[in-house]
């Protein structure tokens, strides 16, 4: 079971693939240590054959694979596919042409949310994979059997569970259902985080503007710093000491020593002037350059009846299709749901909403209302007192 480790075997191996449908594809890649994945082995394979690719070889040339990923007439598969497809994005700069990623399909297809890619193969095909090399140190050459056997299988099994859940798809009729999951997978923009976005994947329930604005522009600098450093973000600095430092805005080594979520001795280093010099920027800005402060909301609590209502409904719905009801939506999606109509929220969007949302919608306006029955239960239309 060899290696392609020539450039000339991986040129070959890309212009026959290039002929077929549908490829699968697999990645194993190291992460623990740097911001960016580092891409150990990648796996291939079409209906005829399957191969493991060397990217750490010296001198070899990837493009052709890149090539490959990039023709819209072949269908790249993969199973969970986000990381995957983020070391793609760093490579080339694009996100790979005709994706279709098996744990999305299957999680439309009743498997579940977010399926393992061992436990989908148990149930498709009845293979019960051997995962022991899972963890293993997949930079260090070379290879062992073991590992290759392994890898070959993230590949080989998954031709199997691609086309039966693509009948699966098809004879649901949920082929749009699978689409819509795949716009977020087609979107760089899953995978390239600007840092001055950056501050949008913390959870923080900062309300004063310029809370708001130093956590801004301290995740911004976080970012850059990770990126440009290539460590992982909670290694520059851990997201509670973010909105610590948010909130408190030291201005001297010595006001660092008073934080909790910061370690001794960080006044002393590098980093911490980097952060007074931000703070100092967020001090000067005027109330006018200040984001917003967030409207107070008056009307029902996310907790309260309408909210249970919703997650009945939504434990109704999930139930009559089969689904689990995360694939829906989540709690957080009902949350946002009772709060404002026009949420933002992927539970208002595509098949979701003609599933579930345009329901929920009713039941807040008062247009329907739920019951229980022997069958479980039922929706019932309310009519107007005119009617």
């Amino acid at each position: 079971m060899d290696l392609i480790t020539t450039t000339g075997d991986l040129d070959a191996f890309c212009a026959r693939a290039a002929r077929y449908d549908f490829i699968t594809v697999d990645t194993e890649f190291l992460r623990e240590t740097t911001y960016w994945p580092k891409l150990c082995l990648l796996q291939a394979a079409t209906v005829d054959e399957a191969v493991l690719i060397d990217p750490l070889t010296p001198g070899i040339d990837m493009s052709s694979f890149l090539t490959l990923l990039d023709n819209p007439n072949v269908r790249k598969v993969f199973h969970a596919a986000r990381q995957d497809i983020e070391i793609f994005v760093k490579m080339s700069g694009k996100v790979p042409q005709n994706i279709f990623d098996t744990q999305v399909a299957a999680s439309v297809c009743g498997f579940g949310d977010s399926v393992s890619y061992d436990n989908l193969v148990r149930s498709i095909t009845g293979v019960e994979l051997d995962k022991s090399s899972r963890f293993t140190d997949w930079a260090a050459r070379p290879l062992s059997e073991k590992q290759k056997t392994y890898a070959l299988a993230d590949v080989t099994h998954l031709r199997d569970v691609y086309a039966a859940l693509v009948a699966r798809v098809q004879e649901s009729g949920r082929s749009d259902w699978v689409e819509d999951e795949m716009g977020v997978l087609n979107s760089i923009r899953t995978y390239v985080v600007e840092p001055e976005n950056a501050w949008e994947r913390l959870k923080s329930r900062l309300h004063k503007p310029r809370d708001v604005a130093a956590l801004r522009e301290l995740a911004a600098w976080r970012e850059k710093r990770a990126q440009d450093t290539d460590q992982p973000r909670s290694r520059v600095l851990k997201d509670d000491a973010l909105v610590e430092l948010a909130t408190q805005r030291p201005q001297s080594q010595e006001a660092f020593e008073k934080l909790r979520a910061v370690q001794r001795g960080f006044g002393r280093s590098s980093a911490a002037g980097e952060i007074i010099d931000v703070i100092k920027r967020v001090e000067a800005l005027s109330k006018n350059e200040l984001p917003k402060a967030p409207d107070r909301y008056r009307g029902p609590s996310p907790k309260g009846a309408t909210g249970d209502l919703l997650r009945v409904l939504l434990k109704s719905v999930a139930e009559q299709n089969g689904v689990a009801p995360r694939i829906i939506a989540t709690s957080d999606d009902i949350d946002s749901i009772v709060l404002d109509d026009a949420a933002d929220v992927p539970a208002l969007k595509g098949w979701r909403r003609k599933l579930f949302g345009e329901k929920a919608l009713a039941i807040k306006s008062g247009k329907l209302g739920l019951a229980a029955s022997k069958k479980g239960v039922i929706e019932i239309e309310v009519l107007d007192d005119e009617d």
